[in-house]
C-alpha cells in the first residue's frame, strides 16, 4: 500500500456527474468525516467524466447510476485507464450498483449489449429476467473481514455472478443481493469491493468506512468516534428489513 504520510489521505469520488443517482455521494462524505473525526489530514477530489482519473488516490468511491450513464462511465474509464493503474499501485476501490458492475469483467448495457468492464473484480453481470430487486437488505458480511452485519437498500435489475478469484462480500438474510439465488451479496478481493447496497451504504454501515481507512493507513485499529447517530439509523433499518411487509 502506498504511504499516506506526506500528502495525507486522498479520497477520489469517481464521476459524480454520471454515477451519483441514488445518493451514493454520501459514501465519500462519511469516509471523509470519519477520517477527520480521528484527526487525519484528508483531501478529497471529485473527478467528473471529462477529467482524468488520478492514480495517486488512496480510496476511490464509485456510485450507482442509470443504464446510459453507466455505459458512458464504463467507456470513459476504459479509455482513461487511471483507475486500473491506481489499483495496480495498491489503491482501494469501493463501488456500488452500476459501479459494481463496471469494475467487473462485463455487464449488459442500455443497448442490450454485453459491454466490457474494467476487470478489477472477478464478477460478470447480466440482466435479470424476473422482478426487479427492490427493498431493504440485511446480510452477514464475509467472516474474514470481521465486520458487523450489512444493512442497505437495493434497487437493481442486474444479476451478478462471482467468479473463483473473488469472494462474496456478504450472505443475505433478507433481500436479494446479487440476484443469483445463491444468497450472496456483493464481492471483493484484496482492496477492491463491490456491492448493490445503497442507503448510502456507508451511513448505514460506518464500520465499512473504517475498514477502508484501516486498509489505506495499514493499521489494525482506529481511535473510537461517536457512533450514536449511525447506530440509531442502523437499528431502524435493520428492524425495517426484518419486519413483514
Amino acid at each position: 500500500m502506498r504511504s499516506t504520510s506526506q500528502n495525507g489521505l486522498r479520497l477520489v469520488w469517481v464521476y459524480p456527474d454520471l454515477l451519483s443517482t441514488y445518493g451514493d455521494q454520501g459514501n465519500v462524505l462519511v469516509v471523509e468525516r470519519r477520517a477527520r473525526q480521528r484527526g487525519l489530514d484528508v483531501s478529497r477530489l471529485d473527478v467528473r467524466s471529462d477529467q482524468q482519473i488520478p492514480t495517486s488516490g488512496d480510496i476511490y468511491l464509485i456510485g450507482g447510476g442509470e443504464d446510459r450513464p453507466q455505459r458512458l462511465a464504463a467507456e470513459r474509464l476504459m479509455r482513461d485507464g487511471g483507475l486500473n493503474r491506481a489499483v495496480a499501485n495498491g489503491a482501494i476501490v469501493f463501488s456500488v450498483c452500476a459501479g459494481y458492475q463496471i469494475i467487473g469483467h462485463e455487464f449488459v448495457n442500455d443497448l442490450g449489449q454485453r459491454q466490457q468492464g474494467l476487470g478489477l473484480l472477478d464478477v460478470i453481470s447480466t440482466r435479470g429476467e424476473g422482478d426487479r430487486c427492490v427493498g431493504d437488505v440485511l446480510a452477514d458480511i464475509d467472516d474474514p473481514l470481521g465486520l458487523p452485519p450489512l444493512t442497505g437498500f437495493e434497487n437493481h435489475q442486474g444479476v451478478t455472478h462471482v467468479g473463483p478469484t473473488a469472494r462474496p462480500f456478504a450472505r443475505v438474510r433478507f433481500g436479494n443481493g446479487n440476484g443469483t439465488g445463491d444468497g450472496y451479496e456483493g464481492a471483493y478481493k484484496d482492496t477492491v469491493f463491490g456491492t448493490y447496497m445503497h442507503g448510502p451504504v456507508m451511513a448505514r454501515n460506518p464500520h465499512i468506512a473504517d475498514h477502508l481507512l484501516k486498509l489505506a493507513l495499514d493499521v489494525n485499529g482506529l481511535p473510537p468516534v461517536d457512533d450514536q447517530w449511525y447506530e440509531a439509523l442502523r437499528n431502524e433499518r435493520i428492524t425495517a428489513a426484518t419486519q413483514p411487509a
